[in-house]
């Protein structure tokens, strides 16, 4: 029997802690094997409300390291990755608002110079009454303050930094479950589980990124310390026909403090988020409540001239966020900032568990998360990431709109959205996927909506697609655009690629 694969890291989760942590000790010259029991981002990391932000109701909680460290990652991100990050408009209407003006404007002057802003515009204000920032709100909006963050393709990001681990030598392994890890001296013995088995692999050090399933890791490695706490919390967003013109967002005040965004969402409709509900039971595949449903209506209705009710809710998604537990009073209280716990003292072979954390701060914590475990491997380099590009993210002078005309000038008889939505999301890479093509039957079959088979074959070789959910609904979100039988076509498509 061969000796077991031997890696310097073994690291479980593929959601955007864990694909981070690969990217970087990949760069640094370690060998990384990231396994995920699922799809890439299938939980936790596409179920965010999709934004590049410092947080800043987190300033209500006294937040100010987070809130800083992600205003500064804000703006590196946005350098890194161009294509799937982009700036937004958030506009904040003092109607129904719990706190005072003076109160939120200060807030916004702490938001605008806590981090450094140099790219984003500074806060402003503004008369909802003669503004057009205030069309489709109801009668009566006046003073609204106007600030800055940004947009992500969550789930993208989380597949951009994997790519970027492989193509740095680490091994990606989707639909593969840890199934038990032991130490022997100085290494961890593991048994993983995938398509083709159960196999053995040795490891110098193991990642613990399992998110929601950070404590079901622990139990699977024995002799790991389990003195930290996990807080599970339900986050549930709907997505609605258009509410308004613009390409601006709104941050919306309820009466319980609480806050909702509206923002524009794939062209045609409005995404509705989020909640902070307490997830009771063994993490797993969340849906909205009947009662998260009604709460967010709720919030449109009393701010939008248009009336919404449940019926009028055209897709939802919900996902559970590992948080730390700092044991607070409420759910929307609890700490956002991530604790790394490195269990490794006496020569043992380190375990580093990840709590908490959110989407902006991935790259910094991926990077606080091998500071701890760079004294475990001498041949270890250092720092690298920050401003390193993402894949496709090599956009010259970061100017998206001049790169997704060039394209289109390179494709004259190619539909214009399809250049742009590709450029949008592979950026420079979106060649890969277009070649030389000139006519739409040179991509092969159209699974509708824009999905061609070119496409669906760069997802599969290149991105881990495996299934169509993974293709409409992860990597791209045309399954709120494909015509019906798309699913069951590209699903039969992978299927036959695979056999």
């Amino acid at each position: 029997m061969p000796d077991p694969e031997t890696y310097d890291l073994l690291i479980v989760g593929g959601g955007i802690n864990g694909a981070g942590i690969a990217r970087d000790a990949a760069g640094r010259g370690l060998s990384v094997l990231l396994v995920e029991q699922e799809d890439l981002a299938s939980h936790t990391s596409s179920a965010s409300t999709k934004l590049i932000h410092g947080g800043l109701r987190y300033l209500e909680y006294y937040e100010f390291r987070l809130v800083r460290e992600a205003l500064i990652e804000r703006e590196r991100l946005l350098g890194m990755a161009p294509h799937i990050i982009w700036p937004l408009a958030f506009v904040l209407p003092q109607m129904n608002s719990p706190r005072p003006a003076w109160l939120v404007r200060l807030g916004l002057f702490l938001y605008d110079n806590l981090g450094g802003r140099k790219k984003l515009p500074a806060t402003r204000t503004v008369n909802l009454a003669r503004s057009p920032l205030g069309n489709g709100l109801k009668p009566g909006a006046k003073t609204a303050f106007v600030y800055s963050d940004c947009w992500v393709e969550d789930s993208r990001l989380v597949v951009l930094n994997a790519r970027d681990a492989a193509e740095r030598g680490a091994q990606i392994e989707t639909r593969t479950k840890l199934v038990s890890a032991i130490r022997e001296g100085a290494l961890w013995k593991a048994e993983i589980a995938g398509g083709s088995g159960t196999r053995t692999v040795m490891a110098r050090g193991l990642v613990n990124a399992a998110g929601p399933w950070v404590e079901d890791v622990l139990q699977r490695a024995a002799s790991a310390s389990q003195d930290r706490g996990v807080r599970l919390i339900k986050g549930s967003h709907i997505v609605v026909p258009k509410l308004y013109e613009g390409d601006h967002a709104f941050m919306l005040q309820n009466p319980d403090r609480r806050i909702v965004f509206a923002i524009p969402y794939e062209h045609d409709y409005t995404l509705i988020g989020t909640t902070d509900e307490p997830w009771q039971g063994q993490p797993g595949k969340a849906q909205i409540s009947p009662e998260e449903t009604d709460y967010l209506c709720e919030t449109v209705r009393r701010y939008f001239a248009r009336q919404i009710q449940p019926k009028d809710v055209v897709w939802s998604y919900a996902g559970i966020r590992p948080l730390y537990d700092d044991h607070a009073a409420s759910a929307s209280a609890v700490t956002r900032d991530y604790v790394l716990d490195l269990d490794g003292a006496n020569d043992k072979a380190p375990l580093l568990s990840v709590f908490g954390g959110k989407i902006t701060t991935y790259r910094k914590l991926a990077e606080h998360a091998l500071e701890k475990l760079v004294p475990f491997f001498a041949h270890a380099k250092g720092d690298w990431t920050a401003g390193a590009d993402l894949p496709g993210g090599d956009i010259p002078g970061d100017d998206f709109e001049t790169f997704a005309a060039q394209l289109a000038a390179k494709h004259p008889a190619l539909p214009g959205p399809l250049l742009t939505r590709l450029a949008r999301a592979y950026g420079t890479r979106a060649g890969a996927i277009l070649g030389t093509a000139h006519t739409m039957d040179a991509l092969g079959t159209d699974f509708g909506g824009g999905l061609t088979q070119a496409e669906v074959d760069y997802l599969a070789d290149q991105e881990w697609a495996r299934s169509a959910e993974d293709v409409l609904y992860r990597r791209s979100k045309l399954g709120l655009h494909v015509p019906p039988g798309t699913a069951e076509a590209v699903e039969a498509y992978l299927a036959a690629r695979h056999s």
